[in-house]
């Protein structure tokens, strides 16, 4: 009996399988006459519940015992902000495991375990990874007016070119203008950082645009400032980025956001037919039926697209059309615009 409660349970924890967003390790330890312990971790009451319905339902005579079932979501979690100027998420507590993405300076992450050093955290879109816990902080960001609209911004200890290097601060990373000087704009960010940067690497926040065919042709503008950026499984800056990072970067740049990985825009976005305008995303897939979304691209226009390629280990403009294993494998376009 205790076996075939064991596969009702992972059954039940099938929708709960993409531990990007989900996280469920439950497991029946005992079975004493009509009552089944279940212990382990679960993200959420949501998911705790939906489990344990389930087994109910199959089993109706058992009582499931939850008590040793820990929920890993905090009415008050004690939220911690990303305090150096990028970090990386990893799909494990340690440096040597995949980089699934990367953090940037001010991100607020929730924290649902920790390990030693390492602390498992839930970004505020529900993108969850292993982060290093000493990179991180309990004092909020500043409030943010502007984002870093350069693909890196040098952070300077005076308003001149000469002055000092106190840091690189990525694109995409929102900060605090706190004062003017000509060209130049004093900034505070997460972590104590505080320096100047030149006015022309930002945008402000209020200034973003809501019009779709603007947020389009600054998308277009932006991509052309990344080009050559190296390819990394897991990047999202210009110090290195993956094809979703870039996508996603580019749309943050212009005030939209969209989900992280290409199966996640893919699945999210609103679907869209040739003739594709430019910002629209391109997606593409491989086995037999292409179901499975491995790359995206972002249109300048028709077929012509600009991506983080991995073939060409960077940032590049390519004619889908023209190149095979492109042509060959395109699933289909999305939009959030």
């Amino acid at each position: 009996m205790l076996e075939q409660i064991r596969t009702a349970l992972a059954d039940a924890a099938q929708p709960y399988r993409d531990t990007r967003l989900h996280h469920c390790q439950v497991e029946a330890t005992a079975l004493q006459e009509d009552r089944c312990v279940l212990s382990g971790t679960a993200l959420d009451t949501e998911t705790q519940t939906t489990v344990t319905t389930a087994l109910a339902a199959r089993f109706p005579t058992l009582t499931f015992d939850t008590d040793a079932v820990r929920v890993l979501r905090a009415s008050d979690p004690g939220l911690l902000t990303v305090s150096t100027n990028v970090t990386s998420l990893h799909a494990k507590p340690s440096f040597l495991s995949e980089m699934v993405s990367q953090l940037l300076n001010g991100w607020t992450v929730e924290p649902l375990l920790e390990q030693e050093r390492w602390v498992h955290v839930r970004q505020t879109d529900g993108y969850m990874g292993w982060a290093y816990h000493p990179y991180l902080s309990k004092t909020p960001a500043p409030t943010p007016t502007h984002v870093v609209c350069a693909p890196i911004s040098m952070l300077r200890d005076a308003p001149a070119t000469g002055a000092t290097l106190l840091s690189r601060v990525a694109g995409g990373t929102a900060v605090q203008m706190t004062a003017l000087d000509d060209s130049w704009a004093r900034l505070a960010l997460a972590g104590g950082l505080d320096g100047w940067a030149p006015v022309a690497d930002l945008r402000a926040l209020e200034a973003l645009p809501t019009d779709p065919a603007a947020q389009r042709q600054l998308m277009v503008q932006d991509a052309a400032r990344f080009t050559g950026v190296p390819y990394l499984w897991g990047g999202c800056t210009a110090l290195s980025i993956d094809c979703s990072g870039l996508v996603q970067l580019l749309h943050r740049l212009a005030g939209v956001t969209i989900p992280r990985d290409a199966d996640m825009q893919y699945d999210a976005g609103e679907p869209v037919e040739t003739p594709f305008r430019r910002g629209d995303l391109l997606y593409f897939g491989s086995g037999s039926d292409k179901r499975s979304i491995t790359h995206v691209g972002m249109s300048l226009g028709s077929w012509r697209m600009v991506h983080a390629s991995r073939a060409r280990n960077g940032v590049y403009e390519d004619d889908v059309q023209a190149v095979a294993h492109l042509r060959e494998s395109f699933c289909g376009a999305r939009t959030f615009l």
